[in-house]
């Protein structure tokens, strides 16, 4: 499916708009900004596609508010298999300027197509594509650390001791958040036990309202879902048992899924990163290379926190997100380095930073 906000006058051929593109960068250096309703930006989405109510939502909101404020015209393509992403890749080179593959998976892809048409600009969310392609642009998240602060609210909050973690696929982004969230829980509950449950795809709410179950019947009192559109089924669990239960919402805030049941959510700026490309891409600023966003960045955080959590669980948190900011905490990115991890308790936090820095997001 294809959704076009704004048409392009018929009159533009590729050709035209390519040549305005490359000359974007010396129109800006004096002073001369490309019109922005000759940019065409095309986002192409995973399997999961538009109504995960999470990761493809926010690029497509990214995507909606560049439409709105910069005056692009905006399309989305939707993917129905990963074999559909070379194929949705080069149709939306066909006629964009700037392409963005939404997920780690896209990466091989990206690194296809973008090859082929070395005068489109690509932003690829959640990976690094091949260095040698200087006109993509790759922003990956420190999810570790936003996992980490939502490891500490549920390490302090649980009332089971045990706490529970469903991703969709086992790829570096979902283990970031597997082991951050590990690692926070370690510092503030060392007895405290965490279930961890894939469900190999992050396109089957059954199946993560499943393994959510699973969880909870286990003794699990909370259960943070990193699994795009498969987390849904997590909040569906949450409301079969009713009081009690909770979820960590990762991305996006869900709480149109049931307020009652979400504790906090791991934020990730996919949005933002999607309207900072389009803004670049307008202004003729677009350049290749890595951007990686964390807590220091505001490219994640720890927000949405439910009143029923204490004002002092709430302050914990904000000393550990101070001393991350810092630099005094390290937070795990993967296996290796969280057998490495040797817990922080709260008590040796305290201090670190300053007050100023550790204030939660709203």
């Amino acid at each position: 499916m294809t959704n076009a906000p704004r048409g392009l006058t018929t009159t533009l051929s590729r050709r035209s708009i390519v040549a305005g593109v490359a000359l974007a960068p010396v129109l800006a250096r004096a002073g001369i900004t490309l019109a922005a309703d000759k940019v065409i930006i095309t986002v192409v989405t995973d399997t999961a596609g538009l109504g995960d109510q999470n990761f493809n939502d926010l690029a497509d909101r990214g995507g909606k508010r560049a439409a709105k404020e910069l005056g692009v015209t905006y399309n989305v393509i939707e993917s129905q298999t990963q074999a559909d992403y070379v194929r949705n890749l080069t149709q939306a080179s066909e006629d964009s300027q700037l392409v963005i593959g939404v997920g780690f998976l896209l990466t091989d892809a990206i690194n296809e197509v973008a090859a082929e048409y070395a005068d489109v600009h690509y932003l690829l969310i959640d990976s690094v594509a091949d260095e040698s392609l200087k006109n993509v642009t790759s922003v990956t998240f420190k999810e570790n650390q936003s996992s980490f602060l939502t490891g500490i609210i549920a390490g302090l909050f649980t009332k089971t001791n045990k706490v529970g973690f469903v991703g969709g696929q086992r790829i570096p982004p979902v283990i970031r958040y597997e082991v951050g969230f590990k690692a926070g829980v370690a510092c503030v509950n060392p007895k405290a036990e965490v279930k961890i449950g894939y469900a190999d795809t992050f396109d089957d709410p059954g199946t993560g309202k499943e393994l959510t179950l699973s969880q909870y019947n286990q003794g699990a009192d909370i259960v943070q879902a990193a699994a795009g559109r498969t987390g849904i089924g997590a909040f569906d669990a949450a409301k079969e048992k009713k009081s009690g239960y909770w979820v960590v919402a990762a991305d996006v805030d869900q709480s149109q899924l049931g307020a009652e049941y979400q504790l906090c959510v791991a934020q990730k700026g996919v949005d933002t990163a999607v309207f900072r490309v389009a803004q670049q891409q307008v202004d003729g600023t677009f350049e290749g290379g890595v951007q990686d966003l964390g807590l220091k960045e505001g490219g994640v955080d720890l927000t949405n926190v439910t009143s029923a959590v204490p004002a002092d669980i709430v302050q914990t948190a904000a000393d550990y997100k101070a001393a991350i900011i810092a630099g005094k905490v390290g937070v795990p990115v993967d296996d290796d380095s969280f057998k490495a991890f040797k817990p922080v308790p709260p008590d040796e936090v305290k201090g670190m930073a300053t007050p100023a820095a550790s204030t939660p997001a709203s």
